[in-house]
Order: structure tokens, then sequence, then C-alpha cells
């Protein structure tokens, strides 16, 4: 058993199961417990995690790769170190690789490999803008989705385009059957190298095969170097001429000669899918998935081609390289130092050579099929195993055609996307040789696993998003809504209803409450209205009132005069106005008479002096009197308050004042 399973990273990811073996790194499905999500985790092979330089660029060129977002490439959400495990969380996709399409499909169609390739030539472009080169395009980093969607992975060796190359010289990195000469020669890589090999894997999508094949990793990079594959349409009788060219374009060995950008690829998929003789219907092909793929073949892993020196040994040895010179190739003799042309192969001889090798090649698949249907003749008794993925148990034990072996039952578990009976895995894995009946144990699925929709009206919508999510269930909100009756923020209903039998991959829709809706009133002039017509307007405004008080005011009583709220202001519905009615003013008191007595000083005349005193216009005392009285009192009446006093003497006013009573 796989040493991480089960293993918790920086107490986050927990590693569930392997999923994906490459060159450099495992791939485990892993749980993301803060998130409460599925995600993929990469992790260096222990041969390369003890190299501290590897390290520090999987390290600093993943965690720049993370900042790429497009459609077409891998999600990459982490980058980080647990002890000394170096790790990098992924986006999980649900799909297969490219590299296992193929191998189940042989070639394709022109419209697949139209489609694919303007995807990837996307991903490209968009991580090349950025400045990042991919530096191992190959099926197996390719991922298809079952709606034809295609996502590049993998940018475990991806380096920047203005960094200078971080291995050693004469050392180079990559998949030796898609490696670009350059790359093969651990030169320094520019973009071009991912168009090189991305005309590799369109090549191998025409036809079937690889355009070169050889016994040794170097023998294949010399190829690449000193070569130039058989155009497609040898091994594709069908392939359209333009789309031949894009590829033999793109894997040109010369750099001058290769498309420069992912750009100008696109541009002639674009003119080649608009050609009026050859027009391509773009939608995405649907993707039958076979089942789980194997694991990509040794020489096809991503390595250190630590062979580069040997490559460049036998390269001092041949007459003639292609090499480039002040942005011009030119073909040179290393030791002389002249220029001289490589003479050319008879064309007949190269289509007779093609067709013996095509004979032959027939010849052997049917003798080989004849003798071991499942890949191969019998060495000492031991024969290749079946590939039992994604057939029916049940179907498995009573054919016939497996009873060379004992298919033991193994354990049964929860699987999304095989459906329940189908065979998940087998132990030895396919077309491994054993021996001839021999046992192989397969893992069964038991299909998605079910559940009951739990309740989440009127919980924390919060909380039931997480909760449901860790079911697998794809979890949407409706428009909210405003409820008087659920606190916002919790869940007002849900579709399906509870109890609903769901597995996971199903959807779920909640409404979710905004709270009580708080409508706006504008509040209405009341002043210079009676009681009746202010509460008439107020209940028209959605508005509340308190019990009026009352002021003494002159003019007409029950009129507002005066409200809390300013007319026109904008408050919430239902808010309080209050508001003041006038009332009558107190009648004013009775008048009353007061009595009081005022004294008039005479004035000296040997005459008697005639005494007139009016009070206010009214005379109310007159008489005559001798000096020698001095004074004369009087008695006045009068109403409570001011008035005016005039005192005549011999028709003279002597006094004017005022006296209050």
């Amino acid at each position: 058993m796989d040493r991480f399973i089960g293993a918790m990273l920086d107490n986050r990811y927990e590693l569930l199961e392997v999923i994906g073996v490459g060159g450099t790194a495992v791939v485990y499905k892993a749980k993301c417990h803060r998130l409460n999500r599925y995600v993929a985790v990469k992790i260096l092979k222990d041969e390369y995690a003890q190299d501290e330089e590897f390290r520090r660029q999987f390290h600093d060129e993943a965690q720049a790769v993370a900042m790429l977002s497009h459609p077409n490439i891998v999600n990459v959400y982490d980058v980080s170190r647990s002890g000394n495990v170096e790790y990098i969380v992924m986006e999980l996709i649900d799909g297969i690789t490219l590299k296992e399409y193929l191998s189940r499909r042989g070639q394709l169609s022109p419209k697949e490999v139209t489609v694919f390739t303007t995807q990837i030539a996307r991903a490209l472009e968009h991580a090349h803008s950025h400045d990042i080169i991919h530096r191992d395009i190959k099926p197996q980093n390719i991922m298809l989705l079952r709606d034809g969607t295609v996502k590049v992975a993998d940018f475990g060796i991806a380096h920047f385009a203005a960094q200078e190359n971080n291995f050693s010289k004469g050392e180079a990195i990559g998949s030796v059957h898609y490696v670009s000469p350059e790359q093969a020669k651990g030169s320094f890589v520019d973009n071009r190298t991912d168009l090189y090999s991305l005309g590799v894997v369109m090549y191998e999508m025409i036809t079937g095969r690889l355009p070169f094949e050889g016994d040794t990793p170097v023998s294949i990079a010399l190829q690449h170097i000193n070569s130039i594959a058989l155009p497609p349409s040898v091994f594709a009788e069908d392939v359209p001429p333009r789309l031949e060219e894009i590829t033999m374009k793109a894997m040109n060995p010369v750099l001058s000669k290769r498309y420069a950008s992912a750009t100008q690829i696109l541009e002639d998929l674009e003119a080649f899918q608009n050609q009026e003789q050859f027009k391509i219907n773009v939608d995405k092909p649907e993707i039958a998935f076979p089942g789980d793929g194997e694991a990509e073949d040794d020489i096809d892993a991503t390595r250190k081609i630590q062979n580069t020196g040997e490559v460049m040994a036998l390269l001092e040895n041949e007459d003639e390289l292609p090499a480039e010179q002040g942005g011009e190739t030119e073909l040179t003799e290393k030791k002389t130092g002249r220029s001289r042309e490589r003479s050319p192969i008879p064309g007949a001889l190269v289509f007779g050579l093609i067709a013996i090798l095509i004979f032959c090649g027939g010849a052997w698949y049917f003798i080989r099929s004849i003798v071991d249907p499942y890949g191969g003749t019998e060495e000492n008794g031991r024969v290749k195993a079946p590939d039992l993925r994604g057939l029916y148990y049940s179907q498995v034990i009573a054919d016939p055609d497996y009873s060379d072996f004992v298919i033991e039952e193994g354990e049964y578990v929860y699987n999304e996307s095989v459906d329940a009976g189908k065979i998940i895995s087998q132990d030895p894995g396919a077309n491994r040789r054993i021996e001839k009946g021999g046992t192989i144990t397969v893992t069964i699925s038991r299909g998605a696993k079910t559940f009951l929709l739990p309740n989440y009206v009127g919980s924390d919508a919060r909380q039931a998003k997480i909760e449901l999510d860790r079911f697998g269930v794809l979890c949407v909100e409706d428009t909210p809504e405003y409820n008087d009756e659920v606190p916002a923020g919790s869940v007002i209903r849900m579709v399906p209803e509870a109890g609903t039998e769901l597995t996971a991959g199903d959807t779920v829709t909640l409404t979710v409450s905004k709270g009580p809706e708080f409508l706006k009133a504008v509040v209405p002039d009341l002043k210079g209205k009676t009681e009746g017509e202010a509460l008439a307007l107020l209940e028209a405004a959605g508005l509340s009132w308190d019990t009026p008080t009352y002021v003494e005011q002159e003019g007409t009583p029950g009129l507002v005069v005066w409200q809390s709220i300013a007319a026109g202001s904008e408050v919430d519905a239902g808010s309080v106005v209050h508001y003041q009615l006038s009332k009558e003013l107190p009648p004013p008191p009775e008048p009353q008479t007061v009595t009081r007595n005022y004294t008039v000083t005479l004035i000296e005349s040997e005459a008697p002096v005639a005494v007139q005193v009016f009070l206010d216009v009214n005379m109310v005392y007159s008489a005559m009197h001798n000096s020698s009285e001095g004074t004369v009192t009087i008695s006045l009446e009068g109403l409570q308050g001011d008035h005016t006093v005039y005192v005549y003497q011999n028709g003279e006013l002597s006094v004017h004042e005022t006296v209050t009573f």
C-alpha cells in the first residue's frame, strides 16, 4: 500500500487514493478539510524530492503557474511543503487523459484533432502570455472531460521564458517521444518548444502512432534532432492536406521554420476550419469514457535525460546537422567546416520500405492476436492479464474468455463515475504477466452513494451548503426573498424537498431569506388639517401615529399646528409621527369696578377756586373751594386697570397723570 494513503498534509489535505503516476510525481485524490471539497494532490517522487535543485524549481515555478487562470488549464490551488514532502494542490478533474483516449481510439477524426488542438493552443497562448513555458506537452498531460473540453495539466517542470535553464548543461528534461530538438540537446528553450511538442501530439492524434520510435531514449532524441518525420498522410489516408501542413510546421526541427507563437497556430486552424472544401463543425465531441487509464510507459515518463552527453557525442560524429545560425539554418560539417547538401533518398524506396513495414506489422498483429488475445504469446507459462476495468463483474465471471484466470471478488466501494457492479480496478493490473490460471483480484463499484436530503428550512444557509458539499451535492441559490418570519441568511424553501433520495453530483436549490422588508414612506404635510384628515394621510402613507397633544392658539380650534417629522421626509414604513392640535383660548375675565381716593392740591387764589376732575373723558367732580382749604379729596370709581386723570382749576389744566385702579 502506498505510504501516503491516509496521510494528512499540513493538517488540511487527507490523501485518499492514487489516481495517477507520472515520471516525476504521483497524483492522489485528496479531501481538503478546510473547504470541504475533493482535490488532486501531486507529490514529487522520492528521487526528485531528494534533488534540492529540482525541489526549488518545482516549488518556485509551480507558484507562478498557480497564477494562471484559463478554462483549458487545470487550476492550481496551492503549492506547499509538509515536512520533506513537496506537493501541489490542483483541481480534481473528472476525465481521462488524451493518451488513454488515443490508446482506445487509435486515429482520431479531423474534427477531433482540430477541436482538441485548438483548446491546447489556447491554453499555451495564455501560459506563454505570462512568460511560462510548459516544456512537457504530451497526451498524458492533457485531460479530456466528458463534454470534450480539454484541460492542460502538469506544469510541474514549466519555467519562465525569461529565465536561463536551471538544469545542468548537457542535461535535458521532458518526455522523450515529445521532446523538441533544442530540449533534447539541453539548449535554451522558449515558447516554440511547446509548439513542437504540440505538433507531435497532433501527429499522434492524426496517425495513431508516434513520429519517431527507438529502443532507447537516446536513439529517439537523436531522431528528433537529426530527422524529419514522414508526413501523416503516409499513415492516414484521409488527413486533409492543410491539417497536415499545420502539423508538420509545428514540429519542424528548425526553430526559424516553426510556428513563432500559439496565436499563429490558432489563426491557421481557424482558416482551415473555414475552408469551403473542408468545413468543420467545431462543437466539442462527446467523450465516451472507457474507464480508468493506464500509467504511462516508462519511456514516455517526464524525466531528466541524463544521456544528453551521449546524444551530443553522437551528434559530433554526424556529417551534418540542422543548426540555428543568425536566425537562418545551415547544414554544416563539423570536422571540415564545408557546407554540403544531404543526398535525397529516392521516393520509391521510401514507399517500398513503408509497404513492407506495414505488411510485416499486420502479419505480426494477426499472429499475436491469434496466439494470445490478451496481447502477447505465452512466456514460460505466463500470459498478460486482461483489462477488466469497466466490465460488469457478473459478466466477467460468466465469460469463458476469462476461464484461464481466477477472478476473485475484492472489496466494494462507492464510486460516482462507475456504475454499480462494474470493475473499478484490478490486481495485478492489465497487461501485467501472470501465471496462467493465476488470480486477479478486482475492486467493484457500489455506484454513487445515496442519502436522504435533510430538512434545511429555517436553518442557516451557509451551514446547509457546507453539509451538502460534504455529500458531494451541488448547492445553488435561487433569488433571495424578503420574509417576515424567516431570519436573514436562513433557508425559506428547498428544491427538491427534504427526504428526497439523492446521490453525489445531484443539485439542490435553496431560497434564502433577506429578512423582513423595510419599505420607505414619505411623510405627508399635516399642518392645517383636521385630525381626521391627518390620520387618513398617515394611514395612506403607511405610517403610524400616537395620541395628540393640544395647545391653546388663536384661530380655528381642532387643526394640526405641529408634527414631529417634517413633511416630505423619507422614513421607514410604519414609523410613528407625533402631532399637536389647536384648542380655543379661555374667555377674558369679567371687568371689576374699583373705588379709590384721589387728592387735589388747590391753587392759591383770593377768590374761590372752581375745581373740575375728569376720569379719562368723563367729568367725575366739579365744585368751588377756597384756597385756604389746601387740598380736596375726591372718591374716584373706575374699572380695574390704568386710567387718565385730568384736573382743571379756574379753567386751567393743573394735573394730567395716569392712575392705576
